[in-house]
């Protein structure tokens, strides 16, 4: 199958929804809240698997509104949710909520059904379906589709069914892998950790509803309502909070990892001097930046990934990356933007030097401005 396969129907609108995201990233920076979008799976009269007599739909939504509970007592969390209550929700809509709140995380969570006995959590990010497993349980959650009015104007000739219509759904969260990566990493060891759930591991595949989303998003399935001893345990109360609890402890791990990677030992360099430097023409191949963080994750250098900051560059040395914002001669300039980032909550940003590309002493650069 090569891309000349793809339909202009399929590709037109996920450059639609590359233009809302271009559009969205430019008024980012004006809000520095952390958005999460909590999505309960089917609803209303699409209760989902009824495995054992159980419905998803409830489940889910359980699930849902717990790990809601959680994160709304983090003071700079703001939590949506797509519903709320046991109602349809057009699988097209879902992602416009986190669309047009401009959010961080997109997270669905689902149950999973198989004819047999099968059990454990998996959580799924975008990308092609790797097996013919993982393609039916993309085909299940996205056949809801045939349930809603003027499907066929809503998903401009998307076919659940078709392996063609899918090679599109992954192009759109290109820029987001490996961030939703890192999240369904967090949630899974979680559920092993602390709530001793069998793991399917982090997997990829075509789900419409994490195709229309432009920031990290993820599927959770919490397990197979058709295993007898996992559906009630999904069924059950405990159940429900056990899973919420640890989703939600690896959002808010997720968000720290994210904005505070790490402060080196030689943050204390960046007290040493406050008093006024001039800048010198004679020493033209030292520049100035701001570290702001520090750690073993490569991050994308875009500006969601940083509070809204443009032009974010970043070293690695070994395991460690190092991530430095503003580039300047000025070590008066620099401080400036030492304080713009603490401003957007990187509080132990420090200034460094760097002479000829090498990082150097931050001393030993203020003592060549002085000499």
């Amino acid at each position: 199958m090569t891309f000349k396969n793809i339909t202009l129907s399929i590709l037109m609108p996920i450059l639609l929804w590359c233009c809302i995201a271009l559009h969205s990233g430019q008024t980012f920076a004006q809000d520095q809240r952390f958005k999460v979008v909590l999505d309960a799976g089917h609803g209303g009269a699409d209760p989902g698997n009824t495995g054992n007599g159980f419905k998803e739909s409830i489940i889910s939504l359980k699930v849902v509104l717990e790990v809601g509970s959680i994160l709304e007592k983090i003071p700079d969390i703001d939590v949506l949710y797509t519903r709320k209550t046991d109602v349809a929700v057009n699988l097209y809509d879902r992602p416009k909520v986190a669309n047009r709140a401009d959010a961080d995380l997109f997270v669905s969570i689902h149950c999973n059904s198989h004819s047999s006995q099968a059990s454990g959590t998996e959580t799924f990010v975008i990308g092609p379906a790797s097996n013919a497993r993982n393609f039916e349980v993309a085909k299940r959650e996205n056949e809801v589709i045939f349930l809603e009015e003027n499907y066929e104007k809503n998903y401009e000739g998307f076919d659940p069914n078709s392996p063609e219509s899918l090679i599109g759904l992954s192009l759109m969260q290109e820029d987001f892998i490996e961030l939703s990566i890192q999240l369904a990493g967090l949630i899974e060891s979680n559920f092993v950790d602390d709530v001793k759930r069998k793991s399917r591991g982090v997997k990829q595949s075509n789900f419409w509803v994490l195709h229309n989303t432009y920031m990290p998003s993820v599927l959770i399935e919490l397990g197979f309502l058709t295993n007898n001893q996992e559906g009630l345990f999904l069924n059950s109360k405990s159940g429900q909070s056990k899973m919420a609890v640890s989703i939600a402890e690896a959002v808010i791990k997720y968000k720290s990892d994210l904005e505070n990677l790490g402060t080196p030992a030689d943050a204390v360099v960046a007290n040493k001097a406050n008093q006024h430097i001039p800048d010198a023409d004679e020493v033209p191949n030292i520049i100035f930046k701001v570290q702001i963080a520090a750690g073993s994750k490569k991050i994308k250098t875009k500006a969601r990934n940083f509070k809204g900051l443009e032009g974010v560059s970043v070293t690695n040395l070994g395991d460690l990356y190092r991530y430095y914002y503003g580039d300047t001669a000025s070590y008066d300039q620099a401080l400036v933007h030492q304080q713009e980032v603490k401003q957007r909550g990187y509080t132990s940003a420090f200034v460094v030097a760097f002479e000829n590309g090498v990082k150097i002493p931050l001393n030993e650069a203020l003592d060549a401005f002085r000499n």
